[in-house]
């Protein structure tokens, strides 16, 4: 018997779920939230941007090399990254459905490990965080027999 996760997600947002065979369904296994890709970009960064001394008489400001909230996706897209690889080192899944953002789903792959990257099986770049179980049912029937 294959056991399939299926990680939906988007920068804020993550759901798993698990699918222990065919009409067996999903039944959701853990829920995660990141608060912090949710906040602006002015509470996201302690202060204003710094001063360098440019050549000559000019000053210039300070830009951060990454944008805080793009920080915050990637620092989330890592967690979820590092839950998949501790399921798949205890043999708890074989098979990984990855349903996430167009923005998102990319910070996610680029974060997943070789191994965790062999188990997916299929991939869509659809938000569906705020589909029902039923909804989410229907939209990936098209690669697992729920």
């Amino acid at each position: 018997m294959s056991i399939t996760w299926i990680l939906v997600a988007n920068a804020s947002a993550a759901y798993l779920y698990v699918n222990y065979g065919p009409k067996k369904g999903l039944q959701k296994l853990k829920e995660f939230k990141h608060y912090a890709s949710r906040e602006k970009v002015q509470e996201l960064v302690s202060d204003r941007p710094g001063h360098n001394r440019g050549l000559g008489n000019g000053r210039g400001s300070y830009i951060p090399a990454t944008d805080p909230k793009q920080h915050q996706a990637h620092n989330f897209a890592l967690q979820l990254a590092r839950e998949l690889e501790n399921g798949r080192v205890a043999n708890s899944y074989q098979r990984l459905i990855l349903v996430a953002s167009a923005p998102f789903i990319g910070l996610i792959n680029s974060s997943l490990g070789v191994h965790v990257r062999n188990l997916v099986s299929d991939t869509f770049e659809k938000d569906y965080t705020k589909a029902s179980e039923k909804n989410l049912s229907r939209h990936l029937e098209s690669c697992i027999f729920l």
